[in-house]
């Protein structure tokens, strides 16, 4: 009889071990140099390795945050089937999210929704294979006070967030507005998980 993890005894169950920390994302693509060019451009990445058929990318210490298979005939994506819904990357401050949404949208890369969450402000990319990315910065300094947001009156009527424009945020940011001030989230309503039709 096969047993479910939840199922065991708990004394059967070794107490778990964390990861040190999140290693890479690695993608399947038939769009091999485009969707290269396109986590280079977006993270700011350098290639550690490529010969054409496996691309390892990295922007810090680590040896590769994304990996890109080439796969030749590859389907595209539907929606409406399971998977990976998103992967974010966070910016040490709001300055380095608006200066990296200024770039971007000078080179016709623009986010496919911006909503600020309540623990962060965020702006979601699609990669050329339909991959969502989340760019973000936290808005609290530190874990605990994100945390303490999902226990709040405001997170129970709205666990997503409400929209913004990105360049209304990136206006008041160079007007001197107060980052605390931009980074505070709006009463915009209830609102639930259906009403994320911009991510698929």
């Amino acid at each position: 009889m096969n047993q479910t993890l939840e199922s065991r005894p708990q004394s059967a169950v070794p107490a778990a071990i964390s990861p040190a920390r999140l290693a890479h994302v690695v993608l399947r693509s038939s769009q091999f140099d485009a969707l290269v060019d396109w986590y280079k451009t977006v993270l700011g990445a350098k290639t550690a390795f490529s010969d054409g058929h496996l691309a390892f990318l990295s922007y810090d210490e680590e040896h590769h945050r994304i990996a890109v298979l080439n796969i030749p005939g590859l389907q595209p994506q539907v929606p409406g089937v399971a998977g990976v819904h998103h992967m974010a990357f966070t910016y040490a401050a709001l300055s380095d999210l608006v200066a990296t949404y200024e770039r971007l949208d000078k080179v016709g890369i623009r986010p496919v929704t911006c909503i600020n969450h309540g623990p962060t402000t965020s702006m979601y990319y699609a990669d050329p294979d339909g991959n969502q990315v989340e760019l973000q910065v936290d808005n609290y300094d530190t874990v605990e006070k994100a945390g303490e947001f999902f226990y709040s009156p405001a997170f129970a009527k709205n666990p997503i967030g409400v929209d913004f424009e990105p360049e209304e945020l990136a206006r008041r940011f160079h007007s001197g507005e107060d980052e605390a001030s931009i980074k505070q989230r709006p009463d915009g309503g209830a609102r639930g998980l259906d009403t994320l039709t911009a991510l698929r």
